[in-house]
């Protein structure tokens, strides 16, 4: 795991610089460029990092209990339970984190991306 290294690895800073190239030829700033860098955060090196992974996410076994969790969810948070039911995930897309898809990732990419654009002006 990346986040387990106790330095950076020296690829990654040529990765980094080549992110850099890429933008500032694009017409951007290094100003833009360097905050660029801190929205892509993980997603740079082609992975979203969950903050979080509920322990369900593991493979719930108990059908009832795993039931049971989802009704109080349903009555506490409404909104994001309903969210959670209308967003199931595709099985084919492939799972990036206990919570991450490829079809996110891509999407979130392409929010930046726009963003970046608009800054760009």
């Amino acid at each position: 795991m990346l986040s387990s290294r106790p330095t950076i690895p020296a690829g990654v800073y040529a990765y980094y610089d080549a992110i850099i190239a890429t933008l500032r030829d694009g017409g951007f700033s290094y100003r833009i460029a360097h905050r660029a860098l801190h929205a892509f955060g993980s997603l740079a090196l082609g992975f979203a990092q969950e903050v979080f992974r509920p322990a369900s996410a593991g493979g719930q076994t108990d059908v009832d209990a795993a039931e049971a969790e989802l009704a109080a969810m349903a009555e506490a948070l409404p909104q994001l339970t309903a969210m959670v039911a209308a967003e199931a995930h595709d099985a084919a897309d492939p799972t990036l984190g206990w919570c991450d898809r490829q079809v996110e990732f891509e999407f979130t990419l392409d929010l930046l991306f726009d963003g970046l654009e608009q800054a760009r002006g």
